[in-house]
Formats: C-alpha cells, sequence, structure tokens
C-alpha cells in the first residue's frame, strides 16, 4: 500500500465553498469505487477556515485549494482528479510520500458528514539548500516533532516525506505536513501555542520558531489553512 498525496487548484469560476461540496459530492463516491483504495483524506481552503487567513503563507507558487490523500496498491496506477471532475478541478498534481503519524486523532472523532473538527494546517516543505538530506532529515524527525508537540495543541500530526513526484509538472516538495487544531486556534494565538497565559504564549511561540529556523528557510514554505474530511482511514496492506 502506498500513499499518495495530491495537490488540486479550482476553476476560477468555482467558488472555494462550492469546490469543497463539489469535490465531496462528486469526487469522492467515484474514487471510494476504486478496488484499489485503502484509505481516502480530503481537506480543503473553504469558508470554514476563514478565521485562520492569517496563517497562510505564499511563497513559491499559486496555493492549492485542496489537498487530497489516497492509499493505494499501486501509486502508479493512480486517478487524475482533473479528469474525473473537470468542471471543478483546474490542475492537480501528485506525489508519492512515506507517512509518520506523530499524533494520532483519537479525541476529536468526524462528524456525520466526515467533517474533522478544528482546522487542519498543511505545510508544503522544501528542504534549504544550506542542509544536506540526512542533516535535515534528523532535525525534522528527529528533534523538531517533539517541539512542535510540547508548544502547540495539535491533537492529530502527520508528516509527509516526499519520495519522488509522480506528475512531471508536480512543484519542487520535500515535505508536507499535516496539523490538525482545535477551532479556537484558527483566531487566538493562546489556543494555537496551548497557552494559558502571555508568559507561556511567549515561551512556547519562541521555542517553535526557534526550532523551525533550524530546518526550513521561511522563502521555501508554503502554508494553508483546510477543513480536514476523514472519509475512511488507511486500512491495513
Amino acid at each position: 500500500m502506498e500513499k499518495v498525496l495530491y495537490s488540486l487548484w479550482r476553476q476560477d469560476a468555482v467558488s472555494a465553498d462550492d469546490f469543497g461540496a463539489g469535490l465531496r459530492q462528486q469526487l469522492v463516491p467515484q474514487l471510494q469505487a476504486l478496488a484499489s483504495l485503502r484509505g481516502l483524506r480530503l481537506a480543503v481552503a473553504d469558508g470554514a477556515v476563514a478565521a485562520a487567513a492569517d496563517k497562510r503563507m505564499q511563497t513559491t507558487g499559486a496555493l492549492p485549494d485542496a489537498l487530497l490523500s489516497l492509499w493505494l496498491d499501486d501509486a502508479w496506477q493512480r486517478p487524475d482528479p482533473a479528469a474525473l471532475v473537470p468542471a471543478l478541478v483546474a490542475r492537480s498534481c501528485a506525489w508519492l510520500v512515506a507517512e509518520a503519524e506523530p499524533i494520532v486523532n483519537s479525541t476529536q472523532p468526524p462528524a456525520a458528514d466526515a467533517r474533522v473538527p478544528g482546522f487542519c494546517q498543511v505545510a508544503l516543505l522544501q528542504r534549504p539548500p544550506r542542509l544536506d538530506e540526512q542533516t535535515w532529515l534528523s532535525i525534522w524527525k528527529g528533534s523538531h516533532g517533539q517541539v512542535a508537540i510540547d508548544t502547540q495543541s495539535t491533537f492529530g500530526y502527520r508528516q509527509n516525506l516526499v519520495v519522488c513526484a509522480l506528475d512531471a509538472h508536480a512543484p519542487l516538495l520535500h515535505a508536507v505536513v499535516e496539523e490538525n487544531f482545535p477551532d479556537a486556534a484558527m483566531a487566538s494565538r493562546h489556543a494555537f501555542y496551548a497557552a494559558d497565559d502571555d508568559a507561556t504564549l511567549a515561551a512556547n511561540e519562541a521555542a517553535m520558531m526557534e526550532s523551525c529556523a533550524r530546518f526550513i528557510d521561511f522563502d521555501r514554505i508554503d502554508v494553508v489553512p483546510m477543513s480536514e474530511y476523514l472519509f475512511s482511514p488507511a486500512a491495513g496492506p
């Protein structure tokens, strides 16, 4: 079983909320019908996360409007969302990734419509040229992850190491991070950094930013708050 991550961009004539609804109503059923599908997660930048707009960061190109996660028997036999729902998806690109899940969401189950409470902060990372791959991985996977857990209010945390691009036109990416935060964290820095007082907020934010600076160049990262929908968790191989 392999995990494929897609970035999706909507057609210009389609609003953000219509895009999300259309993907759920039109794309998801087609994907769920695939015999090779082992799991499906969809995140969409829609109106429900508007309060987190100040967390958006755009440095490398047009931010994606959705992030689609599929677990498939064979990534090279993947579906093409742009071909399945061309009236919605203007373009898409895919990467094969190796997923780690330092925090499994066990406290915030999806609602009846499959939406996970709160919001999902999606970060698309490029490895800084100043770091070789092993050093970068050692920092990100070896120590930074625990800093993020200790200083933030995340209740779900997935680290996706990009193995390779699956489309020739895919932007350069080395990693994609998915972090689930509670609703209050959209507009409250105290809630985001799990801080009950100003001193804890300052300490947690400083520790997080200092750790990020070790392995992230901030002109090589894009960040998009999204609503997350979990239609089926990844099954076993």
